[in-house]
C-alpha cells in the first residue's frame, strides 16, 4: 500500500515518510501545498493519504473535500495540532476517516492507518447503500454516533458495533441510516426515562465521534516533532 504525504514541513514530512517505511507501507510522494495534493491524487490516486491540516494554501479539510468532489475515495488521515470536537464533525463531513495529534509515533500513525482503512470500506458499504455522495456522508455521521453508544454501552468493538448497525439493517429492510437514527433514538429515551425517576442522578455522557479508535485522539510521548 503507497502513501501520499501531504505536509509543507519538510523535516516533518520525512520524519512521517520513515515511519510508514519502518511499517511496511511505501510511499507515494509528497505534496507541500493543498492544491499540489488534489492534482496529485486526480492524476494518480495513491492507497491513501497522509494529510496534514494546515497548509500554505487551503487547509486538509479543504484538500479532502476536493479531492471527494473529485471522485477520489480513499482512506484519508488528517494529523493536527489542535483537538477540537468541531473539526471531527467536519472531517467526517468530507470523508476524512482518522485523525491524529502531533506529534505522532509510529504505533498511533499504523493504527491510524489501519483504521482508516477499515472505515473506508464501512464507508463503501454505505455508498453501495445510498447512491448519493451528500447523503452517504451524512449517514456516516450517525452511523459513527450510534457505533459510539454500541461501544460504550454494550461494550463492542468498533467492527462489531458496526457489523450489529449493518445486520439489523438488513434483516428488517431498513437502510443504516434508519437503523442508527433508532439506536440514538432509544439512548435519548433512556436518557430522559433515567431523569424522570431520578433527577439528581448524572446521565452519562454521548460518546464524542472520533475518527481515531479506543482511547480516541492519539497523542505520542515524543515532543521532537514541530506542533502546528
Amino acid at each position: 500500500m503507497n502513501v501520499l504525504v501531504v505536509e509543507d514541513d519538510p523535516v516533518i514530512a520525512m520524519g512521517l515518510e520513515q515511519k510508514l517505511i519502518e511499517l511496511g507501507y511505501g510511499v507515494a510522494g509528497r505534496a507541500r501545498t493543498g492544491n499540489k495534493a488534489v492534482e496529485r491524487v486526480l492524476r494518480e490516486p495513491p492507497d491513501a493519504i497522509l494529510l496534514d491540516l494546515m497548509l500554505p494554501d487551503f487547509d486538509g479539510i479543504e484538500v479532502a473535500r476536493r479531492i471527494s468532489a473529485g471522485g477520489i475515495h480513499v482512506p484519508v488521515v488528517v494529523i493536527t495540532a489542535h483537538e477540537d470536537p468541531h473539526l471531527v464533525e467536519q472531517a467526517i463531513s468530507v470523508g476524512v476517516a482518522a485523525y491524529l495529534l502531533k506529534p505522532v509515533s509510529r504505533a498511533q500513525l499504523g493504527s491510524a492507518v489501519e483504521l482508516a482503512i477499515s472505515r473506508q470500506v464501512e464507508f463503501e458499504a454505505l455508498r453501495a447503500d445510498i447512491a448519493d455522495l451528500r447523503q452517504a456522508l451524512e449517514t456516516r455521521k450517525l452511523v459513527e454516533r450510534a457505533k459510539g453508544l454500541l461501544m460504550d454501552r454494550a461494550k463492542m468493538q468498533e467492527a462489531e458495533a458496526f457489523a450489529a448497525i449493518q445486520t439489523r439493517a438488513r434483516r428488517s429492510g431498513r437502510t443504516m441510516n434508519d437503523v442508527a437514527a433508532e439506536i440514538l433514538r432509544a439512548a435519548a429515551v433512556l436518557s430522559e426515562t433515567v431523569r424522570t425517576i431520578d433527577p439528581a442522578r448524572p446521565l452519562p455522557p454521548e460518546r464524542p465521534v472520533r475518527p481515531v479508535s479506543e482511547g480516541g485522539l492519539a497523542r505520542s510521548d515524543t515532543r521532537k516533532e514541530k506542533r502546528r
